[in-house]
């Protein structure tokens, strides 16, 4: 796997809860990892509910801090989790209050990767737990919003919902038609083996690397990202995957058959550099 640039499309870090950028890109590299797509940890997570600035310009340091001492080539994803708005709500932010923070935000995530420091506004989206009806429609506005953003700044969305299905990809993608956002650039994150473009309706899957998901979805097509979604989080031990996941799940698919070199290129390589532009 050599000349494959190993990439997990959705990984986090964090010094504060967990054992911070240094360890997991070394850990992630001994592995046989690439490059690590990070996205901003929520603000609560560091103790500054609502502070979505320095949420992002936190992320960016560490992105840089990966880039300085390690092999491992970072780049960072900017945006607000949609859990931040129900926080805002809990609150006692009314729904136009807290329609025009989130928007804040976003556009700031905007201004970050058009002056290059991001490559993708994220993880955006909508909750994965039940919430109001107003609250639900202002999460969609939101995510129109979010895309509109990503369309002006020709980049691509780490969308975070619910479980979904073919259902849910179709709403996405009439959401990113609605927006002129190109549907590619709308990558589902935490997603199922949807890699099929009847199931996803043109979006891009950005597959949970358990053997379950590959392996189904790797039966099917190509076309999708491969991630881990780690929490770097020492509270909560074993939750969702670890670093060295997405290195060692590619490298096992291929030593059993089940993936070929050139599909294991196409995913890690040609896939990323579409969705995001990254050259290897």
């Amino acid at each position: 796997m050599e000349n494959i640039p190993i990439t997990d499309n959705h990984i986090h870090v964090d010094p504060f809860n967990g054992e911070g950028p240094i360890k997991v890109a070394e850990k992630f590299h001994k592995s046989g990892g690439q490059r690590m797509i990070i996205p901003n940890k929520p603000s609560w997570t560091f103790g500054e509910p609502f502070n979505f600035t320095k949420a992002m310009e936190m992320v960016l340091k560490y992105v840089d801090e990966i880039n300085s001492n390690t092999d491992v080539k970072a780049y960072a994803v900017v945006g607000l989790h949609p859990a931040e708005l129900s926080r805002l709500l809990e609150s006692g932010k009314d729904l136009k209050a807290a329609e025009e923070i989130i928007k804040d935000g976003l556009d700031h995530a905007q201004k970050l990767v058009m002056e290059g420091k991001a490559v993708a506004i994220g993880e955006i989206g909508r909750p994965h737990y039940e919430v109001s009806s107003q609250e639900w429609d202002l999460q969609n506005e939101i995510i129109v919003y979010a895309m509109e953003l990503a369309k002006e700044a020709d980049c691509a969305v780490q969308l975070h919902t619910e479980t979904s299905s073919e259902e849910q990809f179709e709403e996405f993608s009439l959401m990113a038609k609605k927006a002129g956002l190109r549907t590619y650039k709308l990558v589902k994150h935490f997603s199922g083996p949807y890699t099929d473009e009847k199931e996803n309706f043109g979006l891009t899957p950005s597959l949970i690397s358990t053997r379950d998901v590959v392996s189904k979805g790797i039966k099917k097509s190509n076309y999708f990202l491969m991630e881990t979604d780690y929490l770097d989080d020492l509270t909560r031990p074993g939750a969702v995957l670890g670093p060295k996941t997405v290195p060692r799940r590619t490298q096992e698919f291929i030593n059993k058959g089940l993936m070929t070199e050139e599909d294991a290129f196409k995913i890690h390589s040609d896939n990323i550099k579409k969705v995001y532009g990254i050259e290897d």
